[in-house]
């Protein structure tokens, strides 16, 4: 009699830890959340033991859910997860087997992620032409691309920086201390005093989580109302973004995010009510006299909350996970969008290169000695600096 044994799963290695693989990946600064991603999922290609493409595919989603369920803020994880499987999807091949498909996958997704490393680059020579000698921008919270585009302009020209604090992580002293060490001028500011600093900005910049199809922005909490703050002001707001960081979302407000649930920003349910002046009981000393027989000076107050002159208050963990931790700014807010593929409106992003559109490019990949490219450019509009002035 033989024991009957459970169906072995052959689409992926039973002992690969995608989760490990992406925190190792991770580790390196210069890489981000989404291309660590799409890491992660090629070294899970290099050891799955799928046979077909359906079982690779099914393998890649099963790989991506279990990134997306280990973050409440899984949105540029996700915009990588997908971009990567949607190119694995339509990958031209002519491989004589499934294991020569895989091994041609895996190099031409290294290739694609070596490419991806240039992409800042790329997008602070773009931005390079709209900082003006002397300009004092404003940046909110730690964008690497950010980084990159400052640290160039400060190279070439005289620039001072304004950054927020961008509680509650506190990003932004994280940018602060870069720029210091770069020798670039640079001071925090409040989270609640953008208002206060913008008369003094020339202009605003921005990194991003990830650009959605409506030419909005998805960004740390507290960018949306630096954009409303701008535009206020008539000063500009850009934004960059990797063009890995596309995302097939279209919310029309901050209630569309997928990382809103219903517990942000909710209010507790059994509120506790204070006591009223009647539920108060006198508090009585020894001697029998009560608080109320006492003068005001010698009153002191039944609370179990202690103030000390010039203390200071700060929100509770619990409190903190109450609030969202990145809002939605809309199109209208945004000046201009810098990427690797160009300078875009957000009514670029929006008509021209939708993100539907970018995602068909995929059909039309260009093999130049076994070298995927994809081909964006061709229907992208590129604004030059010169034209804006």
């Amino acid at each position: 009699m033989t024991v009957p044994t459970s169906p072995i799963d052959h689409r992926r290695p039973l002992d690969f830890d995608i989760y490990g693989t992406y925190s190792r990946i991770l580790q390196d600064e210069k890489i981000s959340k989404p291309l660590a991603a799409m890491l992660a999922l090629t070294e899970l290609i290099e050891q799955s033991n799928t046979g077909t493409m359906f079982e690779l595919v099914q393998a890649l989603n099963e790989g991506a859910e279990e990134l997306r369920k280990r973050f409440t803020n899984s949105i540029s994880i996700n915009a990588g997860c997908e971009l990567f499987i949607a190119f694995v999807t339509l990958f031209p091949h002519e491989s004589s087997s499934f294991n020569d498909l895989k091994i041609e996958l895996v190099e031409q997704c290294r290739h694609y992620a070596n490419e991806a490393m240039s992409y800042r680059e790329r997008i602070a020579n773009l931005a390079l032409g709209f900082i003006k000698d002397d300009s004092v921008i404003l940046t909110h919270s730690y964008s690497r691309v950010v980084m990159q585009a400052l640290l160039l302009a400060h190279k070439q020209k005289r620039i001072s920086v304004y950054v927020t604090e961008a509680r509650p992580s506190g990003n932004g002293l994280k940018t602060y201390h870069a720029l210091t060490a770069a020798g670039i001028p640079c001071t925090v500011v409040l989270d609640s005093a953008v208002t206060y600093v913008m008369d003094k900005v020339d202009l605003v910049l921005v990194g991003s989580e990830a650009v959605v199809e409506s030419g909005g922005l998805i960004n740390a909490v507290g960018s949306n109302q630096i954009a409303v703050i701008a535009k206020a002001a008539n000063k500009p707001f850009y934004a960059m973004a990797e063009s890995y960081k596309f995302h097939r979302l279209f919310p029309l407000s901050q209630y569309d995010l997928p990382t809103h649930t219903s517990d942000i920003l909710s209010f507790p349910r059994q509120p506790a009510r204070p006591p009223s002046l009647t539920d108060v009981q006198p508090v009585v000393s020894e001697n029998g006299t009560s608080q109320d027989d006492l003068p005001p000076s010698k009153f002191q107050p039944s609370t179990s909350l202690h103030l000390v002159p010039g203390s200071t208050f700060s929100m509770t963990p619990e409190q903190t996970k109450l609030n969202p931790e990145v809002d939605y700014t809309r199109p209208d807010l945004i000046s201009l969008v810098f990427s690797d593929v160009g300078i875009l409106t957000p009514e670029g992003i929006r008509k021209s290169i939708s993100l539907l559109k970018v995602f068909r490019t995929f059909k039309y990949l260009i093999r130049d000695d076994k070298c995927i490219q994809l081909d964006f450019r061709s229907c992208t509009p590129i604004i030059k600096a010169s034209s804006l002035y």
